[in-house]
């Protein structure tokens, strides 16, 4: 295994393989440093060899077989890297060009699975430029969905720029926290519901997609399951899993994941996350590369399916390998 980093000023370097380095601790969010190493990646689709300079010079790492890109967000699970990477023609794990694009731009996700007739919470999407032109039009439009709504970045993810508003006098603090992050801002519609989710792998040889059983988030002491509950394992977030659904429940929400899935794509993995109000399933958003901490959900709902850990990771490696033949 060759474990790379990216600095925040998009530098490639080569990474100890150390996974307590990068422990999430709340006091202080790690971080990639630029520590001098710059990888080389080949130059032409005729090599996978990847080679590393440093103050002694350029050697070579060897061959790759396959990337594990565990990245979160803009140019980790929006194509991005998944282009660059088949640009080289170096296999991949996860969902292809098309289908991160997809997935992690909320608002063609949602237009695309209400079109393939998949249950999906009302939600306006509104640019500065909408605003500045017609306030009135597009105040009009989010305070038909009523409250509370969640005003969220179009494009992000591990709930970054997030805001619940229970008051339209809260509205425009909200826009601005997630216009910081993105030209484009949802607001959706609150649902009263639970917060179920699922895994999604691929089927083999030609077999429909396979989907693990449910796990639940249980919020008990906050406005919702933020960042810092999703990577920092503070009080008040319970990860339940198996969920407590009926047989009947249970199948209607693995079939409607099934659905999305196919619905953007079909490739890789997801997590597709739900709200359950007792009697209907709406997908909330499709995770195409979900968090593989030992606190994320993804893997806990696999391992609760009866898959273990290590056989979880060796069924993404050889999809990816299976693709790319």
């Amino acid at each position: 295994m060759i474990p790379i980093g990216i600095t925040r000023d998009g530098a490639f370097v080569l990474e100890d393989d150390d996974p307590d380095k990068f422990a999430l601790d709340p006091e202080r969010l790690p971080q990639v440093v630029d520590n001098g190493t710059r990888i080389v990646w080949p130059d032409s689709t005729l090599s996978r060899e990847l080679r590393v300079r440093d103050a002694s010079g350029e050697r070579s790492l060897g061959e790759v077989d396959v990337v594990f890109p565990i990245l979160h967000g803009r140019f980790g699970e929006d194509g991005t890297i998944q282009g660059f990477l088949e640009l080289l023609d170096i296999p991949y794990v996860g969902a292809g060009l098309l289908m991160s694009a997809i997935g992690m731009d909320k608002h063609v996700t949602k237009s695309i699975l209400k079109a393939a007739d998949v249950p999906v919470v009302p939600w306006v999407a509104v640019t500065r430029a909408d605003l500045a032109r017609e306030r009135e039009l597009w105040e009009s439009r989010m305070r038909s969905l009523g409250l509370p709504v969640f005003v969220k970045p179009n494009r992000a993810g591990s709930s970054v720029g997030v805001s619940k508003v229970s008051e339209w006098s809260e509205l425009d603090a909200a826009l601005e926290t997630a216009f910081a992050e993105d030209s484009t801002v949802l607001v959706e519609q609150a649902v009263v519901g639970r917060e179920v989710e699922c895994g999604v792998l691929p089927g083999r040889n030609g077999a429909l997609p396979r989907v693990s059983v449910a796990g639940e988030i249980v919020v008990t002491g906050r406005e919702f399951y933020d960042f810092e509950a999703k990577y920092l394992d503070v009080p008040g977030v319970d990860l339940v899993c198996p969920a407590d659904l009926r047989d009947g429940e249970l199948a209607e929400m693995q079939r409607i994941a099934v659905r999305a899935f196919e619905a953007i794509g079909g490739q890789g993995l997801a997590r597709v996350d739900f709200f359950f109000t007792g009697t209907e399933f709406f997908v909330n958003e499709l995770n195409t590369m979900p968090g593989f901490t030992p606190i994320s959900m993804f893997p806990k709902c696999w391992i609760a399916s009866g898959m273990t850990y290590p056989e979880l990771i060796s069924e993404l490696i050889d999809t990816a390998l299976e693709r790319a033949a």
